[in-house]
């Protein structure tokens, strides 16, 4: 079975084509719009194909819950976008140029205030160049950037679009802990 979303292919954000099975088998959705409840569409996801674009993809609906960014390319299974699970249930999808400067600062306190750092390069480990894993409160100042929980990339993402995030909560972290973030680069 085939799932398309209906929208003009000619909206311009992009494609992409979610699979029930692991290897791009099994019933598939695809879409090349926001969705914030994909569950009348597939039950569970085990395989994605990026078209085109780049994709915030949501463990709940409403854009809620772990957060997986994806950029163009195939994922053959969960793991290889990261995912704790095979449950997808709502998606966005967004556009920018990455030619630009990307630029980020971190702070040790709520706020905008303690020790501040600026990068505009990924940082593979909070720790060794911040003096702490935790990050109360950021601002992204150009560019798109993903945080992750643990160091080399690795645990929960979140995605960090241009504006200032003044509390962890802001950008939908539980606690301050980051252990690395990059920049999301569109190929």
């Amino acid at each position: 079975c085939f799932l398309s979303s209906n929208m003009d292919k000619t909206y311009g954000h992009g494609i992409i084509i979610f699979y029930e099975d692991r290897n791009f088998q099994g019933c598939s959705y695809e879409c090349d719009t926001d969705c914030p409840d994909m569950h009348p569409h597939f039950s569970r996801c085990n395989s994605i194909k990026v078209e085109s674009g780049c994709w915030v993809l949501y463990e709940k609906p409403n854009y809620t819950g772990y957060q997986y960014v994806l950029t163009r390319g195939e994922y053959p299974d969960y793991q290889r976008w990261m995912g704790y699970n095979d449950t997808i249930r709502s998606c966005r999808t967004f556009s920018y140029t990455s030619e630009g400067p990307y630029r980020i600062r971190i702070y040790e306190r709520p706020n905008f205030q303690g020790q501040m750092m600026e990068f505009s390069d990924d940082c593979e480990s909070v720790q060794d160049l911040f003096r702490s894993r935790d990050i109360y409160s950021c601002n992204v100042i150009e560019g798109y950037w993903t945080l992750y929980e643990h160091s080399n990339y690795r645990g929960r993402q979140y995605f960090m679009r241009p504006g200032e995030y003044r509390k962890f909560s802001d950008w939908g972290a539980t606690c301050a802990t980051t252990g690395s973030f990059r920049r999301i680069i569109h190929f």
